[in-house]
């Protein structure tokens, strides 16, 4: 198995690669027994990698590092394209170190046990979701007059109604004819 990141191989031995997708839900059921959640959307998918790095290649804890501590423009992580056979079966592209990097001596292995967490970049998810309209946002005020206006209150433009008002404005008109201001 191999790792590459931006091309440069990640070295060690034993490594091992874990796909994981986390799905958000919330309960639904309230108080009951009821089982049924609501969909709160796909998390990024992350890549959890493991291997080991005998005490004599310290070379390659230090190439490792400096993957991991790498930084983009502006002090972000550095973002990599990935290729690995996980990664591709996962629809993984592009990743960045997430959660840390842990190294744990093995006395008898004679070598560092490497683990760390890559998560995926721009992904599908994300790339849809920010495909999607927003939704447009309703300048709003409270009780009493604008504040900031010319003092009077302004009866040129129609006073806008919520969804619920002007369901009711249209069932009333319908019920007892157009109303005489």
């Amino acid at each position: 198995m191999t790792l590459l990141l931006d091309g440069q191989e990640v070295r060690g031995k034993n490594l091992k690669v874990t796909g994981n997708l986390r799905i958000e839900s919330d309960d639904l059921s309230g108080q009951t027994s009821n089982t049924d959640k609501g969909h709160k959307g796909f998390k990024p998918k992350t890549l959890t990698v493991t291997l080991m790095i005998p005490f004599v290649d310290q070379v390659q804890l230090r190439d490792l590092m400096r993957l991991v501590e790498a930084t983009a423009g502006g002090g972000q992580l550095k973002t990599y394209r990935i290729v690995n056979d996980t990664a591709a079966a996962f629809g993984i592209r592009q990743v960045t170190f997430t959660e840390g990097v842990s190294a744990r001596e093995d006395d008898n292995l004679r070598g560092w046990l490497i683990q760390f967490t890559l998560s995926e970049k721009l992904s599908n998810p994300e790339k849809v979701e920010g495909r999607r309209s927003g939704n447009a946002v309703k300048a709003q005020s409270g009780p009493g007059g604008a504040v900031g206006g010319t003092g009077g209150d302004s009866t040129d433009a129609p006073e806008e109604l919520t969804g619920f008002e002007a369901t009711l404005k249209k069932v009333d008109t319908w019920l007892g004819g157009e109303a005489k201001p």
